[in-house]
């Protein structure tokens, strides 16, 4: 965890994207003491969206700062979106720029010829759900000291959990990010669409996973794994995918791979429920 003295600066800063990122981390930064004074988006209602919520931030029509005030730029826009934006980019003279994405490396942004780094807060962001910042991790890399330090306490502001990760530690970081979020929630859908015709909803499990979620941050997950592929219960496999065969073939070929992934994983495991 990175380590810095506290400044009392408040650095201005422009946003680059109004989505999901951008619409937490204004406001976080705002709550911080910080000022946003621009925000740019392609879809320009979303601009103006965001900069209404925030003291005196202005929408802008292009990315064009070459007149901000702003001494730090932040582009919290997608990975693809990224490398199409940078040759329209102006940026303020006086500023330094940083990309939030956990898998761009940091180098991308080397050809702006100014300071640059990465400021990826490690959480999922949904704009109708609030974000307790406190205890979301801000990892963090930058091309020079000055501009790492920088970020160090701008992070340290609105965060407890601050890291420096370098491009390739963080392309590792993500990736267990999306299996232990992205994929989860997706299986998290499915079972919800397993108990539609029964007229059941998700909430019946939410004990169930509630006490997984504990589980795994108490003991390392493989050791915590039940069910059928840990007891090698290949007639309940079995009826399983004949089970989701009637809602999705490829939902059975999930559960086929990730009962052969859980066997081979834990093959000596004796759980039982």
């Amino acid at each position: 965890m990175y380590n810095c003295l506290k400044t009392q600066i408040m650095l201005r800063i422009a946003l680059i994207g109004a989505g999901n990122v951008a619409w937490h981390l204004a406001e976080a930064l705002e709550s911080a003491g910080y000022r946003i004074t621009e925000v740019f988006s392609r879809r320009r209602k979303n601009a103006v969206a965001l900069a209404e919520r925030l003291y005196e931030a202005a929408p802008l029509a292009k990315p064009d700062l070459s007149r901000s005030a702003a001494e730090l730029v932040v582009l919290s826009v997608t990975d693809s979106a990224l490398p199409e934006l940078l040759p329209e980019l102006r940026l303020p003279p006086q500023a330094a720029v940083v990309h939030t994405s956990g898998t761009l490396p940091m180098n991308l942004l080397a050809n702006l010829n100014c300071p640059h780094g990465v400021f990826y807060p490690l959480q999922t962001f949904s704009k109708a759900k609030a974000v307790d910042w406190q205890t979301v991790p801000i990892c963090i890399e930058a091309s020079d000291q000055m501009t790492l330090d920088m970020l160090a306490s701008l992070a340290s502001d609105i965060s407890t959990r601050v890291y420096e990760i370098n491009s390739d530690e963080r392309k590792q970081l993500h990736l267990a990010a999306v299996i232990a979020c992205n994929f989860a929630n997706h299986l998290w859908h499915m079972a919800s669409q397993v108990l539609k015709p029964i007229g059941v909803s998700l909430e019946i499990l939410h004990p169930l996973l509630e006490e997984t979620l504990e589980k795994a941050m108490q003991m390392p997950p493989h050791k915590a794994q039940t069910g059928p592929a840990v007891r090698g219960d290949l007639l309940v496999i079995e009826q399983h995918m004949a089970l989701l065969q009637t809602h999705a073939p490829l939902w059975a070929e999930i559960y086929r791979l990730m009962s052969r992934s859980i066997a081979e994983s834990s093959p000596h495991q004796s759980a039982s429920r």
